[in-house]
């Protein structure tokens, strides 16, 4: 039964409301009621889509906190649809306040993600919601878990976000390996067109200050495990493409064992 939960929420995040409701109609399990109310709220009979969240909420039981959050979260925007914002002020206030610091985070702003955090924290003790408060329980503990890892020469270096902030603000040139680009404090170089182009400059990212050698860089970007001479000019070319593109905001210089 569980394939029929996963493939109505495929459903529903493809725009197909009606096709997820077909799949879970039947079923009164808070997982289906909750994307039943997802659903009904997408089709806009947003009373029925409350009536149903509600009841998913209800039907969480207590090792199920986020699932009920998500589904406060799920019936606060659908009262904010419909200018209902007078059942719920108090978790209302916390949705919004969990709303800001999402955003604030995405575009790693810590400072003003953990202010909101503290607005959305004080909020939902008002509110005495469990699933709200688990809800931003876990937002508050995602702040200070490791969100990246710093590679250079030799070992790496787990980082929190607002360490990951710090790094991109420094001004240092970041190769970013999970937007697949490069990064000097404003200026983003993207390369992930260019995955042969990206490799060569991680590899040599993360050996800096040190230097790489010939074979290595070519294993790196050509997967080849016996190099010829085709490969080595291959090599020369993408290098020489390397420079022009980060000219402004590096320079790559070549060393005896990479020539």
């Amino acid at each position: 039964m569980e394939s029929l939960i996963t493939a109505a929420a495929r459903a529903l995040a493809a725009g197909d409301a009606l096709g997820a409701l077909k799949r879970v109609a039947l079923r009164n399990d808070p997982p289906a009621l909750a994307l039943r109310g997802i659903a009904m709220a997408q089709l806009g009979e947003y009373p029925r889509a409350r009536e149903l969240l509600r009841r998913a909420a209800r039907g969480f039981g207590a090792h199920e906190e986020l699932a009920r959050a998500r589904c406060v979260v799920a019936e606060a925007e659908v009262a904010l649809v419909m200018r209902d914002l007078g059942g719920s002020p108090r978790a209302l206030a916390a949705v919004a306040e969990l709303t800001a610091a999402e955003l604030a985070l995405r575009s790693l702003r810590t400072g003003p993600a953990r202010a909101a955090l503290a607005r959305a924290q004080e909020a939902a003790d008002r509110a005495r919601v469990p699933a709200l408060l688990a809800e931003v329980a876990e937002a508050r503990a995602a702040l200070d878990r490791p969100a990246a890892r710093r590679l250079f020469a030799g070992g790496e270096q787990a980082l929190r976000l607002n360490e990951v902030a710090a790094l991109l603000a420094s001004g240092a040139l970041v190769v970013d390996a999970c937007r697949r680009g490069l990064r000097a404090g404003a200026a983003w170089l993207p390369l992930a067109r260019w995955p042969v182009l990206f490799a060569l400059a991680r590899a040599l990212a993360g050996a800096w200050p040190g230097d790489v050698d010939r074979q290595a860089l070519i294993a790196c970007a050509f997967r080849a495990r016996r190099p010829d001479e085709s490969h080595r000019a291959r090599l020369r070319v993408e290098m020489g493409r390397l420079r022009a593109l980060v000219a402004a905001l590096a320079s790559i210089e070549a060393t005896e064992s990479s020539k």
